[in-house]
């Protein structure tokens, strides 16, 4: 299973970047699917993350601003970003949920794309 994450950039305050995560190889389903990020010098934060359904979840930091979203049909997961800061600035990582064996499911991580803040 890989997942390939793309979408990081330079971008000014306020600014907006749109994320994109595609899982691809062998495997069954793929349950929650989510975004995390790590800050210059600091530990990976969960960001969002969604399940099959629809329900979402977002921190705090990033409630009203961020929106993800998800294509089941190509097991792809989003995340647009708006009203971007300097706060947002990091390396972003997606991960999900995969089945692989129909017995559990095992969480996998992709490359992390960079996203820059900055004017």
């Amino acid at each position: 299973v890989q997942l390939q994450a793309s979408g990081g950039g330079l971008v000014q305050p306020g600014g907006s970047l749109q994320l994109s995560c595609g899982a691809s190889g062998r495997f069954n389903s793929v349950n929650v699917m989510g975004w995390y990020r790590q800050p210059p010098g600091k530990q990976r934060e969960m960001v969002a993350t969604i399940t099959t359904g629809g329900l979402t979840w977002y921190s705090d930091s990033v409630k009203g601003r961020f929106t993800i979203s998800r294509d089941n049909a190509k097991n792809m997961v989003y995340l647009e970003m708006d009203s971007l800061k300097p706060g947002d600035t990091g390396t972003y990582y997606c991960n999900a949920d995969v089945d692989t064996d129909g017995y559990r499911f095992d969480v996998y991580w992709g490359q992390g794309t960079q996203v820059t803040v900055s004017s």
